[in-house]
């Protein structure tokens, strides 16, 4: 499950872009960012992006705005790395 009003924010290819940007390649917030992404992926398999949003959530009824975002983040990041689309050149 992803954060709607987050990805119409932040622009995607599936939505119009908004604010005259669109984000085209996944942006990754260090090593950190990737860690926690493979490491939900590893253990959650095609359910790491709900285990993400739900810790976001826990994240922001808590009141950690910080962490909320991390875990949007890592959210997004592992759509990113579960798609087949190449988002800019290999190289």
């Amino acid at each position: 499950m992803f954060n709607g009003m987050l990805t119409i924010f932040v622009g995607s290819r599936e939505t119009p872009v908004v604010y005259g940007v669109s984000m085209d390649a996944p942006f990754i917030n260090g090593r950190l960012a990737l860690t926690d992404a493979a490491e939900l992926i590893e253990c959650y398999g095609d359910h790491a992006p709900f285990e993400a949003a739900a810790r976001a959530d826990r994240s922001r009824d808590e009141g950690n705005v910080m962490r909320f975002c991390h875990w949007r983040h890592i959210e997004r990041l592992i759509a990113a790395l579960n798609s087949d689309e190449v988002y800019s050149t290999v190289h």
